[in-house]
C-alpha cells in the first residue's frame, strides 16, 4: 500500500518519483537536440548519476527489503556510465587501451544481473516452471543473437581480435537479460509502478543494446546520438522505479500461484520455438558453424520442451496430492479432519478383529476454558495453543490410533482396543492435556472433558457390527462429552444407552422453549427485598418462570443452562429485562413504590458478552421512563473470574450507565478479594447455603461477619438471600445485614399478587424521604 502524504503536505508520495521522470526525460530531449560534446555528456552523466542517487535513496528512504539487489544495480548504473563515459577516447585509441570502456561496461552487466537474479530469489520466484519457459526464450533469442549478431560481428577482420570478440559477446549478454526479464515477467502477478517502470527500463536498455548489435555486425562501434536514447531513457525510467513507494513492495510482488500455458506466456514463448524453423531458412547454409550452432539450439529447445511437459505433469500430481491432503486434513494442526476421521472409523469397523476383547473406541475431546484464551489473548493466541494441545495429542497417542480435529476446540481420537486399555489411554490423555501450556508470555491450564464410546466390534455378530457406523459413533461420544462437561471441569464420562434419552429430552425442551419465548408462556414473579431491622420494603428480585402446557412448571436450573448453551438465553435476558423495567414502571406511574424502590435482575454470561448490552438496557430505561438507579444487576461470579476484555467493557459501560452491580450467590465460587476490586461491583448477595447455618452454625457466622467487614471495606451492600426464619433475621442484622429476602417474607409471586400483598400498604411503610 503506498504512503499517505503527511497532513497539510500538497506532495503525494508519488511526486519524486514523477519529477525524476519528467527531468529525465526533458534532459533526454535536449541531449538528442544538442549539437554539443560537452552539453550531451553532461546530460548524460546527469541522468545516469541521478538514478544511482536515486537507487542508493529511494529504496532506504522506502524501505525496501533486501536492499542488495538495489545496491547492485545502483553500481551497475554507475559502471555503465564510466563506460560511456570513456568509450568515445577509448574508441580513438590502439591495442588494450582500446577496450577500456568495455572493462567498465561488461562488470556493470555482471552486477545487473546479479541484482535481477537476487530480487527473483528474495521473492521466492525461481520455480521451476518459471525458469523452464526463461530457457526457451533464452535459447531462441540466443539462437538469433548468436547467428545474427554474434558470430558476424566476431568474424569482421581489420580490427584487434578482442574487438571483435567482444562485439561478439554482447548480444549474448543481451540473452542472459532476456532470460531474466522472462523470469520476472513469468512469476510476477501483480503490476506495481517501480515494478513496470523498472521492466520498461530493461526493455529500453534491450532494445539499445540490440541497435548498437545490428550496427557491429558491419563492424560499427559508435552510433549517432538518437542510438543512446534508449540508454539515457532505461536510466530515468530505472531511477524513477527507485524512488516510487512500490519499491518497498518489489520483493514481495505476489508469485504467480500456477505456471500455465496462458496466452501472455505463449507470446513470448511462441516466437521463441519459431526461430529455429525461420533460422533454417536464413542461415543453415552460410557455414558449417552455423548448423552446428543451429543443431546444438533446436536440440536444447527440444529438451526443454520434453523438460516442460514432464514437470507440468509433475506438478499436476503434486497439485493433486496437495489438493487431497487439504481436503483431509486439518489446515491448522495438521491433523486429519472429519471426512478422513468418519473413513477411518468406518474402516476400523470393517476390519476389526472379533475375539471378544477388542472393539473399536471413539474419544470426543473438547477443551474447557478454550473460549477464555480466545477472549483474553486473541485468536492468534487460541490458534497457537490448538497446535500445542495437537502436538501433545500426537505424543501420547500410539499409533495407528488416529488423532483428528473436528472443530473449533474438539478433538477425537479413534483406536481399535480394549477397554482397559483405551481407559488408560483417557486417563493419560487427561493428565498430559492439563498440564500448564504456554501462550506467548502467558501459562495457562487448559482441561479436557471427554466422552468415550465403544463399537460393538468382535461382541456381536458380524451384521450387527455393521449396522454401527461412524456418524453414530461419533454422535454418542459427543453426547457423552456434554455430560462429562455438564458433570465438571475435567471429567470424562463414557456412553450409555440412557444419556440418548437425556439428550432428547433436552431437544425437546430446548424446542419448546423456543416456542415458548413467542407464545408468552413465560413470566417473571417478584420477591421482596426488604430492610431487615424494620422490615420495610426496598426492593424486588424478579425471577423467570415457565409453565409448559403439558409438563407444567418447569424449574429454571432445568431450562436456563439449556438456553445458555443454545444461545437463547440472550432473547430470553432481552425479554426479561424489558419487562422488569416496564413493570417497575407501572409501579412508579401508580405511586405504589417509593422513589428510591429498585428491581434486581439476573444478567448471564453469554449476555455480558455482547458489547451492545449497555445500550440495549439505556434504550429500555428510557422507553418505560424508568431512572437508571432503579434497576440493579445481578452476575455470577464465574462472570469476574472468566472474564474476557468485552465482558470487562460491558460491566464497566453498564456502571457508567449508572445501573447497580450485585455479585449473586457470593462465596459459593472462588470469591477472592481480587476479583471484587477489579470488576465495577457495587454489592454481593450472601448465598443462602451460609443463611441457612446461622444461629446453629458458628463457622458459618463467621463467614457472614467476614463478608460484611470486606464489603464495608470495599464499599459494598450487602444482601442476604434465603432468609426463613426470625433467628436467622436477628442474627444477620447484629452481623451489620442492613437487608435480606426469603420465605421468611414471601415467596416470588406475580406482579398482581406483588401488587395485593405489598404495595397496597405502601402508605404505612415511612418514606426515606422524611
Amino acid at each position: 500500500m503506498e504512503r499517505s502524504a503527511p497532513p497539510g503536505d500538497g506532495v503525494g508520495p508519488w511526486a519524486p518519483s514523477a519529477i525524476f521522470a519528467a527531468t529525465g526525460v526533458a534532459i533526454t530531449i535536449l541531449y538528442a537536440v544538442t549539437d554539443s560534446t560537452p552539453v550531451a555528456a553532461a546530460a548524460f552523466t546527469v541522468v545516469a548519476l541521478g538514478t544511482v542517487v536515486a537507487l542508493m535513496v529511494g529504496p532506504r528512504i522506502h524501505k525496501a527489503q533486501p536492499s542488495r539487489p538495489w545496491q547492485l544495480l545502483a553500481a551497475a548504473g554507475l559502471l555503465f556510465l564510466i563506460g560511456a563515459l570513456v568509450r568515445p577516447w577509448a574508441a580513438d585509441q590502439s591495442g588494450a587501451t582500446a577496450l577500456v570502456g568495455d572493462a567498465f561496461t561488461l562488470p556493470g552487466y555482471l552486477l545487473m544481473f546479479l541484482s535481477l537474479g537476487g530480487l527473483l530469489r528474495s521473492r521466492g520466484s525461481l520455480q521451476r516452471h518459471a525458469v523452464i519457459d526463461g530457457l526457451i526464450v533464452c535459447v531462441g533469442a540466443g539462437l538469433a543473437s548468436t547467428l545474427l549478431l554474434a558470430m558476424p560481428a566476431a568474424t569482421i577482420e581489420g580490427r584487434p581480435r578482442a574487438v571483435s570478440v567482444l562485439a561478439g559477446v554482447y548480444p549474448l549478454l543481451d540473452v542472459v537479460l532476456v532470460l531474466l526479464l522472462a523470469s520476472l515477467a513469468f512469476t510476477t502477478y501483480g503490476r506495481r509502478p517501480s515494478y513496470v517502470l523498472l521492466l520498461g527500463g530493461l526493455l529500453l536498455l534491450l532494445a539499445g543494446d540490440v541497435g548498437y548489435a545490428i550496427m557491429g555486425v558491419d563492424g560499427n562501434l559508435a552510433g549517432s546520438a538518437l542510438a543512446d536514447l534508449p540508454f539515457l531513457l532505461t536510466f530515468t525510467l530505472i531511477g524513477a522505479a527507485a524512488l516510487h513507494p512500490s519499491i518497498a513492495d518489489m520483493s514481495r510482488l505476489t508469485v504467480v500461484p500456477v505456471q500455465a500455458w496462458s496466452w501472455r506466456r505463449l507470446l513470448l514463448i511462441g516466437p521463441a520455438l519459431v526461430i529455429p524453423f525461420a533460422l533454417t531458412a536464413v542461415v543453415a547454409d552460410e557455414s558449417m558453424a552455423a548448423r552446428v550452432v543451429l543443431a546444438a539450439g533446436g536440440t536444447v529447445m527440444v529438451s526443454l520442451l520434453l523438460a516442460r511437459a514432464v514437470s507440468a505433469v509433475q506438478d499436476y500430481a503434486a497439485a493433486q496430492v496437495r489438493s487431497e491432503y487439504q481436503a483431509t486434513h486439518d489446515p491448522l494442526t495438521d491433523l486429519p479432519n472429519r471426512l478422513m476421521l468418519n473413513a477411518e472409523i468406518s474402516r476400523r469397523l470393517a476390519t476389526a478383529p472379533i475375539n471378544g476383547d477388542t472393539t473399536v473406541w471413539v474419544l470426543f475431546l473438547d477443551l474447557d476454558g478454550f473460549k477464555l484464551v480466545n477472549d483474553s489473548w486473541g485468536h492468534e493466541a487460541g490458534d497457537q495453543l490448538l497446535i500445542e494441545v495437537a502436538g501433545r495429542l500426537r505424543e501420547t497417542v500410539p499409533e495407528p490410533a488416529m488423532v483428528a480435529r473436528v472443530g473449533g476446540d474438539e478433538f477425537v481420537v479413534a483406536c481399535t482396543s480394549t477397554r482397559p486399555e483405551t481407559l488408560k489411554l483417557v486417563d493419560r490423555i487427561m493428565e498430559r492435556l492439563s498440564a500448564p501450556l504456554h501462550v506467548g508470555s502467558a501459562e495457562v491450564v487448559i482441561t479436557p472433558s471427554i466422552g468415550v464410546v465403544g463399537a460393538p466390534a468382535g461382541m456381536a455378530p458380524v451384521a450387527a457390527v455393521a449396522a454401527v457406523t461412524a456418524e453414530a459413533l461419533m454422535r454418542d461420544a459427543d453426547t457423552a462429552m456434554y455430560r462429562a462437561k455438564a458433570d465438571g471441569r475435567g471429567r470424562w464420562t463414557e456412553f450409555d444407552a440412557s444419556m440418548h434419552e437425556r439428550v432428547r429430552d433436552r431437544v425437546e425442551i430446548e424446542l419448546a422453549l423456543r416456542h415458548a419465548l413467542t407464545s408468552g408462556q413465560l413470566r417473571l414473579a417478584y420477591q421482596p427485598i426488604v430492610e431487615l431491622s424494620t422490615g420495610r420494603l426496598v426492593g424486588a428480585e424478579a425471577l423467570i418462570r415457565w409453565t409448559h402446557p403439558t409438563r407444567g412448571p418447569i424449574s429454571p436450573t432445568a431450562f436456563i443452562p439449556i438456553a445458555e448453551d443454545s444461545g437463547l438465553i440472550s432473547a430470553i435476558g432481552r425479554w426479561a429485562l424489558d419487562q422488569t423495567v416496564r413493570q417497575l414502571s407501572i409501579w412508579r406511574r401508580g405511586k405504589l413504590v417509593a422513589e428510591d424502590f429498585w428491581i434486581s435482575v439476573n444478567v448471564s454470561p453469554r449476555q455480558l458478552r455482547d458489547a451492545g448490552l449497555p445500550g440495549i438496557l439505556a434504550d429500555t430505561l428510557t422507553k418505560w421512563n424508568v431512572p437508571n438507579t432503579g434497576v440493579v444487576l445481578e452476575i455470577t461470579e464465574s462472570v469476574m473470574i472468566d472474564a474476557s476484555s468485552v465482558t470487562d467493557q460491558v460491566l464497566f459501560d453498564l456502571r457508567r450507565l449508572g445501573v447497580k452491580i450485585v455479585v449473586d450467590d457470593f462465596g459459593t465460587g472462588f470469591s477472592a478479594l481480587g476479583y471484587l476490586r477489579r470488576h465495577p461491583v457495587t454489592g454481593v448477595k450472601i448465598d443462602r447455603s451460609f443463611v441457612d447455618g446461622l444461629g446453629t452454625d458458628a463457622e458459618d457466622e463467621e463467614i457472614v461477619r467476614a463478608v460484611v467487614a470486606m464489603s464495608a471495606a470495599l464499599k459494598l451492600t450487602v444482601v442476604a438471600e434465603g432468609v426463613e426464619t426470625p433467628t436467622q433475621q436477628n442474627v444477620l442484622s447484629a452481623l451489620g445485614v442492613v437487608v435480606g429476602q426469603g420465605h421468611l417474607w414471601s415467596a416470588p409471586v406475580k406482579p398482581q399478587e406483588f401488587t395485593e400483598r405489598w404495595l397496597t400498604l405502601e402508605e404505612s411503610i415511612p418514606d426515606p424521604e422524611n
